[in-house]
């Protein structure tokens, strides 16, 4: 009997194991990225920018944001003990295992890790011997740690090369480069040292297949025929190829195994001149920012994986409305091409799946910084700072759920979701409206940057949510405001809500409004029946001006509905609407 239980215990540990190491190398084959079961595998992934490598609009700074001009005006401010725990506490608390654990929940499947050099290595000029290279623990420690995380949650992690040693392009704050000092493509010493990390890292790793691929080097933007000072115009690119091809070397003397990624010039998506392919291994990457998502936009790039037979990934893409989200995720995956969002978490920003908040006293340190407004004093600015590393803790940041909800649900469901339970009688407030396509939860006018024209839009306030609706902190002294309202509302833009109707009955409608001069008309659709009625909303007096106004008279029925609320007539802010029997 004990035997046998014995061998049941063994059995079950050793499928427990398999279970644990199920996740296998990635390769690239033909035009595709496979597991080694053969199947198909459609990368879901984010990159965790500003972790090992800030840049200076992730922190609200405008003006000049590379890191090593950050943390040198850091110093300034509170001296560079105070300075050094700073850091560490950022690397500590910015990215932990609850954030690869919400990742995994929200359903990513791989992680892009931006790594600065500087966490594994020294820079040239100080090194104690020329050519040769210090090793730190720390860049592989959190390195590890973050593997750990993934390994656990069975992400692929793909490291990326974000900031070179010397730096790779003019847009510095990339990749934190310092024009004082010579660059990447400037300096022999420098592309050895990136040759040696990648072959250090490819060393460590060789073995791990939960390592996605190695990101050789993040967006090259620079000039080798004097033309666009980023490279985008540049017809050879050869420096690039070429020490593309010399990394590779480097890796395959003791990795053979993880897929090489390469970007081109100008920002990741200038491959002019490239040679053809040098390893059976490899992935074009390509970056999407601020275009249309139509398949033209694509063009390029298939074109290029079609030619060589190589899979594309589109490496970094975000920084937009939840409907620009979504529509660039259906067309790329429709094209059988994965992608990497940009980033987990900024400052203040609603942009990405995970707000950090803002601390009180924090306007002052960026003001002094970006207007050369008064110079805060040493205990504001520490007290800030330290409450901005604490509020990098998962727990403490604010989750967007609407851009996760773009990114993946609406990707293949056309359906709309409720953001918030809405019940009546009561408060419905304006911005609670419900999450889902444009055009379908909502519409507005100029819902997404494409770059053409009539297209900057999106969320103008960039406070609460992400979608094109203009939302903006209110400034109204009622009780029953939730502290934002939506804004700059044009003809015939309109927000549809779900409610749960606890009693049926005629409800009064109250809408807390603000208008300067103009004198607004909506009218409400309910379960997709428009009333014949429409309401006036008068000028109020001033934009800022609010005030309470009985719309009129609704019939409801109990139980679960939507109300969309059609606009007209716009040039008005609305706070709430409040449904009273």
């Amino acid at each position: 009997m004990h035997r046998k239980l014995s061998l049941v215990l063994a059995f079950l540990v050793l499928i427990g194991m398999q279970q644990i190491q199920s996740q296998s190398f990635l390769k690239a084959k033909g035009t595709k990225i496979i597991n080694e079961k053969g199947e198909d595998i459609i990368l879901r992934g984010m990159g965790l920018g500003g972790w090992m490598l800030q840049e200076g609009y992730m922190l609200q700074i405008n003006k000049v944001g590379m890191q090593h001009v950050i943390k040198a005006n850091i110093t300034d401010l509170i001296g560079k003990e105070e300075c050094d725990r700073f850091y560490d506490l950022w690397l500590q608390n910015h990215v932990t295992k609850a954030d690869v654990d919400s990742m995994a929940k929200w359903g990513f499947n791989s992680i892009r890790l931006p790594m600065h050099y500087n966490l594994y290595t020294l820079p040239i000029e100080e090194e104690p011997v020329q050519g040769e290279n210090t090793w730190f623990k720390k860049g592989f420690e959190l390195t590890d740690s973050l593997l750990a995380w993934c390994k656990a949650n069975k992400l692929y992690l793909i490291l990326d090369l974000h900031a070179a040693p010397g730096g790779q392009g003019k847009d510095a704050n990339i990749s934190d480069y310092d024009p004082a000092k010579p660059a990447l493509w400037e300096n022999d010493l420098n592309k050895q040292k990136t040759i040696a990390l990648w072959r250090k890292l490819a060393e460590r790793y060789s073995n791990e297949p939960a390592i996605g691929g190695y990101d050789l080097i993040n967006e090259p933007n620079w000039t080798f025929e004097g033309k666009h000072k980023n490279g985008v115009e540049d017809q050879l690119n050869k420096p690039i190829w070429d020490l593309y091809a010399e990394i590779t070397k480097a890796i395959r003397e003791v990795d053979k195994t993880h897929m090489i990624i390469i970007e081109g010039n100008g920002w990741g998506n200038n491959y002019n001149g490239f040679p053809g392919v040098w390893d059976n291994n490899m992935v074009f990457s390509f970056h999407k920012y601020w275009n249309p998502n139509d398949q033209e936009a694509l063009g390029g790039i298939t074109a290029l994986r079609d030619k060589y037979k190589v899979p594309v990934w589109l490496g970094e893409s975000g920084e937009n409305s939840d409907k620009w989200f979504t529509d660039c995720i259906s067309l790329v995956e429709k094209n059988g091409i994965g992608w990497a969002w940009w980033p987990l978490k900024k400052i203040g920003s609603v942009i990405c799946p995970l707000m950090v908040e803002v601390p009180q006293g924090y306007s002052t340190i960026v003001d002094y910084w970006n207007k050369d407004t008064e110079r805060p004093s040493k205990e504001v600015a520490s007290k800030a700072l330290f409450e901005v590393v604490d509020n990098l803790k998962a727990q403490k940041c604010r989750y967007n759920k609407d851009i996760i909800d773009a990114m993946f649900r609406q990707v293949k469901d056309s359906t709309t979701k409720a953001f918030k339970p809405n019940t009546i009688p009561g408060i419905l407030y304006a911005v609670d409206y419900d999450m889902g396509r444009s055009g379908i939860a909502y519409y507005d006018a100029e819902s997404e940057r494409t770059g053409e024209p009539g297209k900057d839009g999106g969320n103008k306030g960039r406070v609460y949510r992400n979608e094109g609706v203009d939302i903006e902190a209110c400034n109204d002294s009622s009780k029953l405001t939730n502290g934002f309202n939506i804004t700059s509302i044009k003809d015939a833009e309109w927000v549809k809500y779900t409610i749960q109707i606890k009693k049926k009955g005629i409800y009064k409608v109250f809408a807390r409004v603000a208008s300067d001069k103009s004198t607004g008309i909506v009218a409400f659709e309910i379960d997709n029946t428009k009333l014949k009625e429409t309401f006036t909303i008068p000028a109020s007096g001033g934009e800022h001006k609010w005030t309470t106004i009985l719309l009129g008279n609704v019939k409801l029925e109990k139980g679960k509905h939507t109300v969309k609320l059609i606009v007209n007539k716009g040039d008005f802010k609305l706070n709430y609407l409040e449904f009273a029997l």
